[in-house]
C-alpha cells in the first residue's frame, strides 16, 4: 500500500510539473501577430505581454500602439519580423502575407501558424476557439465567446432593409466600393440589410456611373476614410455621390474600420452599433 501511494504521489508531482511547464512555455512566449484580430484576442487571453510585434491593423486595445509595429500585412517583410526574435508568427488566411514571406519566415526555424478567418458569426467564434486552444487558454477563449454570443443577439432585424454601400476612401485619389463576399458585405449581411452592388465580388474602383446605378440608401466608410476625404462636404463634391439617395439625404455613416471588419471578439458590438446607425 505505501508503494501504490508513493507512486500515486509521483505521479501527482510528476503531473503539476508538466502542467507548470507548459504553463511557463506559454507564457514565456514572444508572439508576432499579423493580424489585427488576432491581436486582439491575444490580449483577451491575458498574453498580450508575450506580443513583441504586431501588423497596423492591430490597433485594438489602444495599449498595442505601443508595441513595435511590423508594417501592413500587404508589404510585411520578412526582415523586420525576424529582427524581434519571436518564437511563433501567427496570422490568418486573410492576412495577405505573401508566400515569399511566408516561405521565408518558415525557413528561418520560427514557428509560424496560419489561422482560418470566415467572415461570419460562426467564424469569430471558431477563430477565438482555434487562437484560444493553441495557446492552451480555453477558458479565456470560452469567456469571450460567451460574451460575443450575448452580444449578437441584441442585433436588431430592420423592418425595412437598407441598400448599404461601403466605399474605401484614402483621398479622393483612390475610392474603391466593396463587392460580395468581403467583411463589408457579411457585415451588412449580419444586420439584416443589404449590400447596393452585387455584380462583382472585392472590391473595385469607384466610378460615377456605378454609383448612379447602386443609387445606396446609406453610405458606409471607415472613419480614417471619411476624415481624408475632408468629411461630409468633401465625399458630397465626389462625383455621383450627391446624386445618389445618401447623398441627397446626407446619410453616411463612419466607423472604426478595424471594429466593423474584424470578425473577432467585438463582431456583435460593431454589428449593433451599425445597425442603430443605419436607423
Amino acid at each position: 500500500m505505501r508503494t501504490i501511494k508513493f507512486f500515486r504521489i509521483l505521479f501527482t508531482i510528476s503531473l503539476l510539473c508538466i502542467i507548470n511547464v507548459n504553463v511557463f512555455a506559454i507564457k514565456s512566449l514572444r508572439i508576432v501577430s499579423a493580424n489585427g484580430t488576432l491581436s486582439e484576442i491575444l490580449v483577451g487571453l491575458g498574453l498580450e505581454k508575450q506580443l513583441v510585434g504586431v501588423d497596423v491593423t492591430s490597433t485594438y486595445p489602444a495599449s498595442l500602439d505601443k508595441i513595435p509595429k511590423i508594417g501592413h500585412n500587404r508589404s510585411i517583410a520578412a526582415e523586420g519580423i525576424l529582427s524581434l526574435n519571436p518564437d511563433v508568427i501567427i496570422y490568418t488566411d486573410q492576412s495577405m502575407l505573401s508566400p515569399a514571406v511566408v516561405k521565408q519566415l518558415k525557413s528561418s526555424g520560427k514557428k509560424v501558424m496560419e489561422f482560418k478567418h470566415v467572415y461570419s458569426s460562426d467564424g469569430a467564434v471558431q477563430l477565438i476557439r482555434e487562437v484560444g486552444a493553441y495557446f492552451d487558454a480555453k477558458p479565456q477563449a470560452e469567456k469571450m465567446v460567451k460574451n460575443l454570443q450575448t452580444d449578437l443577439t441584441k442585433i436588431p432585424k430592420p423592418v425595412s432593409p437598407k441598400n448599404l454601400l461601403f466605399i474605401y476612401a484614402r483621398g479622393t485619389g483612390t475610392l474603391m466600393v466593396s463587392g460580395t463576399g468581403t467583411s463589408l458585405d457579411k457585415m451588412f449581411e449580419l444586420t439584416g440589410h443589404k449590400n447596393a452592388v452585387t455584380g462583382f465580388s472585392e472590391f473595385k474602383p469607384l466610378t460615377a456611373e456605378s454609383l448612379i446605378v447602386a443609387n445606396p440608401d446609406v453610405l458606409v466608410l471607415f472613419s480614417s476614410g471619411l476624415e481624408s476625404l475632408e468629411g461630409m462636404d468633401g465625399l458630397l463634391k465626389v462625383p455621383g455621390i450627391a446624386n445618389t439617395k445618401a447623398g441627397k439625404n446626407k446619410k453616411v455613416i463612419s466607423m472604426d474600420g478595424q471594429l466593423l471588419t474584424g470578425f473577432g471578439p467585438r463582431l456583435g458590438k460593431a454589428a449593433l452599433e451599425l445597425a442603430q446607425k443605419v436607423k
